[in-house]
């Protein structure tokens, strides 16, 4: 979340950087503005009462050395109603500090300057675009039914063992899906990342840190009898572990990779857009993550953008880069590049990837920190992208490599699955 200091301090800044969100901020800054006065108030208020107190329990002591003992028990009367006022002041600061933060956590993050305006997907602005574009015949075929036609995944074998959005793969596609997720683990590894292999489950605390709750508290399977939620990313136990934690700055930035299934409920989807391997309940994701200083952190998205976009081109696809607008971006997002990968059959993009810097809004909400040169507590930036999610990076592979012949396996990818040719059921 912003820092009340922020919101205090930059009050028109912030209201104006969130129009670009659709976002208006006037009474919900306001409210927290006028709370944020009532603590202060109150603090003030409480200090100059233990002041006197200190004062007055000097005095007492004198007087009754002096045989003032009348003035002492009249300062005694009076250290109790300052005692008994500090208890309600006390109770009033912090009925304001919670008030402060409840409505904190409803602000969005701030868009960094370079997010363009508009309010859908439409209005995302493309930043660079490259890969082969495969030129299939007529017959092309969706990879729903090429996953048929090579016995690759069982989508109504899913619906009856849990339901829909839950696919069950099957030979061939279980060891490209291993391959993918290796491929990715392995490129991480060598681009400086060090492997994490996190939690599926996590607590409350974690979902908040992350600013998954409660914004996407909705999105996210919750087990009720244990009070924990099924992961939607592995950027929750990932960053998570750094909850709490004071790093020293020549341990930034750390770079994290983690492979997880992920869990999402998707409510509302439905339609051609979810046919297939388009939108999942369940599905496999390498995430990268990265914890960094604020005057580095935006170096570290440009690398990590740079690093998707060569998986993308060592897997042959064609991808295409997007800086999404105000209107498209998360909630807890400064600047967020998605990438797309462009499925042949379906003659339309999918996005595969979502890399994004929060700045310090997670940090904020963790409580993740590092010591500067000068030894100042400060908070970190948090960064996380897709490296990458399998679903749709595996329904362009089956489409835009079918051949007469069979599905062509890029050449990066055979040494993992140890066949170059999807030519029959195995």
């Amino acid at each position: 979340m912003l820092t009340l200091k922020v919101i205090a301090e930059n009050r028109e800044e912030v209201i104006r950087r969130l129009a670009k969100k659709h976002f208006d901020a006037r009474e919900i800054i306001a409210r927290i503005i006028g709370w944020d006065k009532i603590r202060r108030e109150s603090q003030q208020q409480s200090d100059a009462n233990l002041a006197e107190l200190n004062r007055l329990s000097k005095t007492i002591g004198q007087w009754m050395k002096e045989g003032r003992k009348e003035e002492a028990e009249a300062a005694r009367l009076r250290v109790a109603e300052i005692k008994e006022a500090n208890k309600k002041l006390e109770e009033t600061k912090e009925s304001a500090e919670k008030q402060i933060h409840e409505l904190s956590v409803q602000i969005p993050n701030l868009p960094h300057d370079s997010v363009p305006e508009g309010s859908r997907a439409e209005d995302n602005l493309i930043e660079k675009q490259g890969g082969p574009h495969p030129a299939l015949g007529a017959d092309a075929l969706p990879h729903w039914e090429l996953a048929r036609k090579y016995d690759l995944i069982d989508f109504e074998l899913g619906v009856k063992i849990t339901g829909a959005g839950f696919p069950v793969y099957k030979g061939y596609a279980c060891r490209l899906q291993r391959a993918l997720i290796n491929f990715f683990l392995d490129k991480a590894c060598e681009a400086g990342y060090t492997e994490i292999q996190p939690p599926y489950l996590v607590n409350a605390d974690s979902g908040y840190g992350t600013g998954n709750i409660p914004d996407k508290e909705g999105q996210m399977y919750y087990v009720s009898q244990d009070e924990l939620y099924l992961i939607p990313t592995a950027e929750i136990p990932v960053t998570n572990i750094y909850r709490d934690v004071i790093l020293n700055d020549t341990d930034l930035p750390v770079k994290n990779v983690a492979y997880s299934a992920c869990f999402r409920r998707e409510a509302g989807s439905y339609g051609k857009d979810v046919r297939g391997l388009n939108r999942l309940h369940q599905f496999d994701k390498v995430e990268i993550v990265r914890i960094d200083k604020p005057e580095h952190s935006y170096q570290s998205l440009q690398e990590m953008v740079d690093y998707v976009q060569s998986l993308l081109e060592a897997l042959e696809l064609p991808w295409r880069i997007l800086r999404l607008c105000g209107g498209d971006m998360s909630f807890t997002s400064a600047l967020t590049f998605d990438f797309e990968v462009y499925s042949s059959a379906q003659q339309r993009w999918l996005e595969v990837s979502s890399v994004s810097n929060f700045e310090s809004y997670q940090a904020n909400r963790l409580k993740c920190r590092y010591r500067d040169a000068n030894k100042k507590t400060q908070l970190c930036h948090t960064l996380n992208g897709s490296a990458l999610a399998l679903p749709r990076i595996v329904a362009a592979l089956l489409e835009n490599n079918q051949t007469p012949d069979g599905i062509r396996i890029p050449g990066a990818l055979i040494p993992y699955t140890g066949f170059d040719l999807i030519s029959h059921a195995k």
